[in-house]
């Protein structure tokens, strides 16, 4: 092992990073879960992703424009501490890395399940666990190799996704042989494009953020960017753009194709009902390929941004310092392991136990995302009054994005806290009231040791 005062390696390029934070968002919830979305709010659906990917965009403009300004940041964490105290810092990173634990656990499972599709002799868990090690020993590698690994899977999705998009327009727009063209009427006959009102729409929006979420991960790569102050601003715009184009896109070919009232939650993905209606062969084991792939991709991801946040939480005294030391490699090995054990006990509660606890677990990741969104916006309002000078990028349009983005997000969080089963909250906001318990307990602590790093950028 190396010295723990030793930096990680800027590896990464733009394409790697943008391709991450596609990876960590495009994940198997838009094959297999965008029925849900649909079913809240129909047609509308594409309204509720458009207006998300506007607010995205808003939070990670806050988000780049910091990074620039805070050169030494080495995750989204170190962008928020400064302006908002020590608490939100510790907070942040905590919600964040428990964030991943958790979706990586319901993710090794689900990938477990789609190679038993293949392989159905083997037990669910045994898949999981050979999932599980195979993601640790890919981040064990250089993280170029994480990052170049990463940018193949996202491409795979990003792929299918095109095709998808390209098909579903000309069986819309195209006749042929005794195909006629199916046009946009089913956007409005089945009820409406509002059919369950404006409230389907709102219902709809932690679908749409929890989807979105993951496109922070751009701010966890600032320590292992390549040119950060350059390649951030340029990542973000990029991302939105593709990100937005691949879920309002694929949505719109989805609920124009099929009568939205028939898109079922409990029976196939909506894009294996759609590719069959186009009669592409072998849909089955196509979908269920690149399914695995995307649950793999955001594992991946996921097993990143935890070892990295954790890091980042060791190197600053919120964590063991074990967490923070480096292998030969430059990759922070301890943190990357104790991801991973976590990571297998979620895979065994969820798959031994799972039912209501698990469940109710699960609820956190979605206020985590809006935890964090509104964590950023909030350190970015912060950030400009106590800025003196601005130099390179810039969000030119604040304070209201900045606003826009804040009050969207505390609407939605009411609407959630609102619509979201009592005990899946309870057990939510207990998780977090003990973060804020062990954040007490240590903040002696932490304050001295803030003292002794005084004038240091965290």
């Amino acid at each position: 092992m190396s010295n723990h005062d030793q930096k990680l390696q800027r590896k990464m390029s733009e394409r790697h990073i943008m391709m991450i934070a596609l990876g960590g968002a495009i994940g198997a919830g838009i094959f297999k879960g965008s029925s849900s979305a649909i079913n809240m709010a129909g047609p509308s659906v594409i309204l509720a992703y458009v207006l998300g990917g506007i607010i995205m965009l808003f939070v990670m403009q806050g988000m780049a424009e910091m990074a620039v300004q805070h050169k030494e940041a080495r995750t989204f964490r170190d962008l928020i501490e400064p302006n908002l105290g020590s608490f939100s810092g510790y907070f942040i990173g905590w919600i964040y890395w428990t964030f991943w634990v958790l979706a990586m656990a319901a993710e090794a499972v689900v990938a477990a399940s789609f190679l038993q599709y293949w392989l159905p002799n083997i037990p669910i868990w045994s898949l999981s666990l050979i999932i599980s090690i195979a993601i640790t020993v890919l981040n064990l590698f250089s993280v170029k190799i994480f990052a170049e690994t990463e940018y193949w899977f996202a491409f795979i999705k990003v792929f299918v996704i095109l095709l998808f998009i390209i098909f579903g327009f000309v069986v819309l727009l195209v006749p042929f042989g005794s195909h006629s063209a199916v046009g946009f009427s089913n956007l409005t006959a089945h009820g409406g494009f509002f059919p369950n009102g404006i409230v389907g729409v709102i219902h709809a929006m932690l679908v749409v953020i929890f989807s979105y979420g993951g496109t922070e991960m751009i701010g966890v790569t600032l320590a292992e960017a390549k040119d950060p102050q350059r390649v951030i601003p340029k990542a973000v715009r990029s991302t939105f753009v593709r990100i937005v184009a691949f879920y309002v896109l694929p949505f719109l070919v989805i609920v124009s194709l099929l009568p939205w009232n028939q898109v079922d939650s409990s029976k196939d993905s909506p894009f294996i009902m759609v590719f069959e209606l186009m009669g592409i062969p072998y849909v089955g084991d196509i979908m269920n390929a690149v399914m695995l792939t995307a649950v793999l991709s955001s594992m991946n991801t996921g097993m990143y941004a935890a070892s990295r946040v954790l890091y980042t939480q060791s190197t600053d005294g919120r964590a063991w310092k074990l967490f923070s030391q480096l292998s030969t490699r430059q990759i922070p090995v301890y943190s990357i392991l104790v991801g991973t054990v976590a990571l297998y006990v979620g895979v065994l509660v969820e798959y031994f136990i799972g039912g209501t606890i698990f469940e109710y677990l699960m609820t956190s990741l979605g206020y985590t995302i809006l935890l964090i969104w509104f964590f950023i916006s909030a350190a970015h309002l912060k950030s400009r009054q106590n800025a003196t000078q601005l130099t390179g990028y810039y969000v030119k349009l604040y304070p209201y994005t900045t606003w826009v983005a804040l009050i969207s997000i505390v609407t939605i969080f009411i609407g959630v806290l609102a619509t979201t089963p009592a005990a899946g909250s309870l057990v939510t906001f207990g998780m977090y009231g003990l973060i804020c318990l062990f954040f007490l307990i240590n903040k002696r602590k932490i304050s001295l040791q803030d003292k002794n790093h005084s004038g240091s950028v965290r």
